[in-house]
C-alpha cells in the first residue's frame, strides 16, 4: 500500500501565534504523526533562527521543512538553524507563473531556471532532503513549467510540489493537469510528486484526493486551515477509502479530534488589541521535577526547555540557588525553577523604578490602572483600561515604554500562609526570541505582578542598551 506523506502548513498561514505557541503546536503535530511540519522562512535572522532551532529541538519524529530564497546566503543561514533537527528538509520555493516571476522576483524564464537549478544544488550539498515548490504552477506557461521541474529534479530535488495557488481548478481539471505533467516530465517518475491546493472554490480536499488517486505522494494540508486542504478531512478520506485506492498515511486518527481542537484553540485565540496577554498563558514542564542529585547540565537543560538562554555566569548563579533550595526541599518543580531564574539570573541596574500605582476594579466596572514609573529621574505615567487589574496595569506600563513584549508566562505562587500571605509573581517576557523573567513579592498580588513585569522589563532594556 502506498504511503502518502502529509506535510502540515498550519504555521505558514500568517496566524497570530506567539513564539511559545509555535513550539507547542509543533509538539502537537509531531504527536499527531504528520510526516513534515513546515515553518515560515527566515526574515529576521536572530529571532527566526532561534524559533527554528527551538522547534527542531522539540520535535522527535516529524521532519522540519523550511523555505530558502534563491541565493546561497539564505541557504546557509537556513541550514545553520535547521541542521540540528532529527529530520530536516530545505524547500526551494519559486513562483513559476509569468506575472509572479516578473513582479515578485523580476526574473526572466531562463534566469529563473538557472537560479532554481543552482539553489537546489546548494541545498543538496548540505541536506539530503530537498524539495522544489512551484508556486502558482497551474497558471504558468506549460512548457516553462515542464522545463523548470525537470531542471529541479536533475539538480537533486527528491520531492517536487506543484501548487494551485489560485484555487481555481476542479478535480477533473487538476487530474488533467497532473496527467500532462507526467506525460511531459518523465523525470517525475523518479521522485515524489507533492501537491498544494488553495480552497477558493471549496474544492481543495477533492482536488487533493483526486491527486492521490492519480499518483501524488505528498499532500500539503493544515490542521487548522484557512484556504488550503484540511488535514482532518484528508485523514478521514484515506481512512474510509484508502483500501480502495491502495493508499494510507501515518496520521493517528484516534488522536485527531483532540489534537486538532487544541490547535484550533491556539489559532483562534489571537492577541487582543486591548490585552498584553498573547494567546493565553499555560504552564511549561508540567509534572517535571529536579532533585538535589541533578547536576548543572540537567538544570540548564530544563531551563532551556522553559525557554531560557542562560549565559555561563547566569547558569552558575541559577545552579547555586537551585542547590540551596533542593538541599532543603528535596525536589524543585519547573515552576520553582522559573522563580529561581527570575531571582538569580541577570541582575541588572534598574532602568525603570516603580513610584506608585492605583488600580480600580469591580464586577460592574472595567478595571483601570494608573501607573507611575521613574526613568533617569523623570516621572512617567500611563493610564489604561483592561479586562482585569493585572491586564490594566501591564497595559499602562506598555503605554509608558511604548513597546509591546510578548507575555510568555504569568505565574502566581504563595510564599507564606495565612491572611497576610506573601504572594510571589513570575512574569516571563520575550524579546527578539529570548525569554527574560522577572520576580515580584508582595502581600498585594497586583503589586507583585507589576514588580515582576518591571524586573523583566529592566533586563530587556539593559541588554538592548548594552549590545
Amino acid at each position: 500500500m502506498k504511503q502518502i506523506r502529509i506535510s502540515d502548513v498550519t504555521m505558514k498561514q500568517a496566524l497570530s501565534l506567539s513564539f511559545r505557541e509555535k513550539i507547542e503546536m509543533s509538539k502537537l503535530l509531531d504527536k499527531l504523526g504528520v510526516d513534515l511540519i513546515e515553518l515560515e522562512p527566515i526574515t529576521q535572522p536572530k529571532i527566526d533562527s532561534l524559533r527554528i532551532k527551538s522547534v527542531a529541538g522539540a520535535v522527535k519524529h516529524s521532519a522540519i521543512a523550511v523555505p530558502v530564497a534563491l541565493n546561497p546566503e539564505s541557504v546557509a543561514l537556513t541550514w545553520n538553524a535547521l541542521k540540528e533537527a532529527k529530520r530536516a528538509r530545505l524547500q526551494v520555493c519559486a513562483p513559476v507563473s509569468p506575472v509572479q516571476m516578473e513582479y515578485l522576483l523580476h526574473k526572466k524564464p531562463d534566469a529563473m531556471i538557472a537560479a532554481v537549478r543552482q539553489t537546489v544544488a546548494d541545498c543538496l550539498a548540505l541536506c539530503p532532503d530537498v524539495e522544489f515548490v512551484a508556486d502558482d504552477a497551474t497558471r504558468s506557461d506549460p512548457q516553462f513549467l515542464y522545463e523548470i521541474l525537470a531542471a529541479a529534479i536533475e539538480a537533486g530535488a527528491k520531492t517536487v510540489t506543484v501548487c494551485d495557488t489560485a484555487g481555481a481548478m476542479l478535480p477533473n481539471e487538476f487530474t488533467a493537469f497532473l496527467r500532462a505533467l507526467y506525460a511531459n516530465v518523465p523525470q517525475l517518475e523518479s521522485v515524489c510528486l507533492g501537491i498544494s491546493c488553495a480552497d477558493d472554490l471549496s474544492m481543495a480536499d477533492s482536488c487533493a484526493f483526486a491527486a492521490i488517486r492519480y499518483g501524488a505522494g505528498e499532500i500539503k494540508a493544515a490542521a487548522y486551515r484557512r484556504n488550503t486542504v484540511s488535514l482532518p478531512n484528508v485523514a478521514k478520506l484515506l481512512s474510509a477509502k484508502g483500501d480502495v485506492y491502495n493508499a494510507a498515511c501515518s496520521l493517528r486518527t484516534t488522536s485527531m479530534k483532540r489534537i486538532t481542537e487544541r490547535i484550533a484553540w491556539m489559532c483562534r485565540t489571537g492577541r487582543s488589541e486591548t490585552s498584553p496577554f498573547d494567546n493565553g498563558v499555560r504552564e511549561d514542564g508540567e509534572g517535571l521535577y529536579l532533585t538535589a542529585h541533578d547536576d548543572l547540565t540537567a538544570v540548564l537543560k530544563v531551563a532551556a526547555q522553559l525557554g531560557y538562554d542562560l549565559s555561563d555566569e547566569d547558569g552558575a548563579q541559577v545552579y547555586a540557588a537551585f542547590q540551596t533550595i533542593a538541599a532543603k526541599r528535596g525536589k524543585v518543580s519547573a515552576r520553582e525553577l522559573d522563580a529561581i531564574v527570575a531571582s538569580a539570573a541577570m541582575q541588572v541596574p534598574p532602568a525603570y523604578t516603580l513610584e506608585s500605582f492605583v488600580v480600580t476594579a469591580g464586577n460592574t466596572i472595567s478595571a483601570t490602572a494608573h501607573v507611575r514609573l521613574v526613568r533617569d529621574g523623570k516621572p512617567l505615567s500611563g493610564v489604561s483600561l483592561g479586562d482585569g487589574p493585572i491586564d490594566a496595569a501591564f497595559l499602562a506600563i506598555e503605554q509608558i515604554t511604548g513597546h509591546h513584549y510578548e507575555l510568555d508566562d504569568f505565574q502566581i505562587q504563595s510564599v507564606t500562609e495565612g491572611r497576610e500571605a506573601m504572594g510571589q509573581t513570575v512574569v516571563k517576557l520575550r524579546s527578539s526570541g529570548k525569554v527574560y523573567s522577572g520576580r515580584g513579592i508582595s502581600t498585594d498580588i497586583v503589586g507583585s505582578g507589576i514588580a515582576a513585569y518591571i524586573n523583566a522589563l529592566n533586563k530587556i532594556v539593559y541588554e538592548e542598551e548594552t549590545v
